[in-house]
């Protein structure tokens, strides 16, 4: 998940007020409307090949034949549902599983997510389960956890153990088709800690018959964990730098794609498993290769938005992996249900594909 900067978390503050006095009308503005995709009618049985084409889905308070459909018509056969646990500091051992109901996030309880899961399937639309732990104090994502004993490391392990052990055995019961049993945990998933993930992983696989993953970060993370062996495929997050400017053209970025790649063969060779980017996405900004894993400005809501960039960022990604053997598919980082063409500038800033060319570019691949 791209990591929010605490300044942002300050200056949102001030959106919310903003938002108070002013209303929400000030945050859209009018936009062309892209090219129509092909109705449901025109568009053909999904492919065959086994690869994952993915959208990261943003959990809502319910979930409709309607919010699903636009999926079908983009060539999506996979949703990531992220739900989240909440970890009071990164420094302490304390894991809090939340399962219930709750109005605003309805989409991430344990019923949401079953009813969700259900609902895409009737659609052809399979699931990968993708729990997130969340820093309230200490850091700002999952890879700043580090515990400063081993007595709290074993501790750390046995709470997330029973945390990651709750969604497998509800993935198990909700059919889900695959489980990602970690994210971005970058202290925690080198070899220093590799007898607990495997173990772990023995008793995942007890009660849970999916396929497995872990999302690691695209930094080093994913060269550095050892226990790729077993699992089922390769999970990145694939926020990998690909610009210094803004703005750049596609031959750019795809020169900018050989380091990566070589790195991701390497681990692909070592292990004999595939590569699935269990995250892969670009903002709709001018600067959106320089650091994909950052958010946008959240005071910039008025700003000019750069979707022939976040196309064009598109565009490099598929040509560079979608036709590599290895490579099995990907999750693209975001998809907000029942979004309209005119939603809120934040969201036409942030990551979505939706309404703009880069869903385009995403379906004409997926279709592949």
């Amino acid at each position: 998940m791209p990591r929010l900067p605490l300044r942002s978390v300050r200056r949102a503050a001030w959106v919310l007020v903003l938002l108070a006095l002013g209303g929400l009308s000030w945050l859209r503005w009018p936009r062309p409307q892209p090219a129509t995709l092909p109705p449901l009618s025109s568009v053909g049985p999904a492919p065959t090949d086994g690869r994952l084409r993915g959208v990261s889905w943003v959990a809502g308070d319910s979930v409709s034949a309607l919010d699903l459909e636009p999926l079908r018509r983009a060539g999506v056969t996979w949703i990531a549902q992220t739900p989240f646990g909440w970890q009071p500091s990164a420094t302490g051992p304390e894991i809090r599983l939340s399962t219930g109901n709750n109005r605003h996030y309805w989409g991430e309880s344990d019923r949401g997510i079953r009813l969700t899961a259900a609902r895409a399937r009737q659609h052809g639309i399979r699931t990968l389960l993708k729990p997130h732990l969340w820093l309230r104090n200490g850091g700002t994502w999952p890879g700043d956890i580090a515990m400063t004993s081993e007595a709290d490391w074993q501790q750390w392990f046995a709470n997330y153990s029973r945390f990651i052990l709750h969604y497998a055995q509800l993935a198990e019961a909700s059919q889900i088709e695959a489980l990602c049993i970690g994210t971005e945990l970058e202290h925690a998933s080198g070899p220093t800690h590799e007898a607990a993930w495997r173990q772990l992983i023995r008793q995942i696989r007890a009660v849970y018959h999916g396929q497995l993953t872990y999302a690691a970060n695209w930094s080093g993370e994913f060269e550095r964990v050892p226990f790729w062996d077993a699992l089922d495929f390769i999970g990145v997050q694939a926020y990998f730098p690909l610009a210094t400017t803004n703005s750049p053209d596609k031959a750019t970025l795809l020169r900018a794609w050989r380091g990566p790649l070589k790195r991701l063969e390497a681990v692909q060779k070592q292990f004999a498993r595939p590569v699935v980017f269990t995250e892969a996405g670009y903002k709709t900004t001018p600067d959106a290769a320089i650091q994909p894993w950052t958010w946008p400005d959240r005071m910039a809501l008025l700003s000019k938005a750069d979707e022939t960039t976040q196309a064009t960022c598109y565009a490099a990604l598929f040509e560079t992996f979608w036709a590599r053997p290895w490579f099995k598919g990907l999750f693209v980082w975001k998809w907000y249900p029942g979004l309209s063409p005119d939603g809120s500038a934040r969201r036409h800033l942030d990551f979505t594909p939706q309404h703009k060319p880069a869903e385009r570019v995403m379906a004409e691949w997926f279709r592949k």
